[in-house]
């Protein structure tokens, strides 16, 4: 996959951009541009987890985890307040672990849908 295509990725980290590369090496072209259609529209950015995971703090705790695809971890900090606040502290702590480990799983599914598809 062509190195400036993945450059149109905004905030795109060097263990993503790592991970992305190793998963698609054996695809065609046609596979590429699926998989980065794929990907771009499921992809999700460290710095809106962390506004999200601030915004737990101030008004609805959990949004983050429901972005990243965790619906009963977001309806268990819904309902207790982030956890009484250390969830929701520990969530800033690890926000770009999070959203890396999302966007993985993202990568893997992408990559098998392109195949699929093409």
């Amino acid at each position: 996959m062509d190195q400036n295509i993945l450059m149109s990725l905004p905030g795109l980290e060097a263990e993503e951009l790592v991970f992305i590369k190793n998963a698609t090496q054996n695809l065609t072209e046609k596979q590429a541009e699926t998989f980065l259609a794929l990907y771009k529209s499921k992809r999700r950015e460290h710095q809106m987890i962390l506004i999200l995971t601030l915004v737990g703090f101030f008004a609805v705790a959990g949004i983050q985890r429901f972005m990243l695809g965790q619906i009963g971890m977001g309806l268990l900090y819904l309902f207790t307040f982030g956890l009484c606040g250390i969830g929701t502290i520990v969530d800033l702590i690890n926000h770009k672990k999070m959203t890396l480990e999302y966007n993985q799983k993202q990568i893997d599914e992408c990559v098998t849908m392109a195949k699929a598809i093409s």
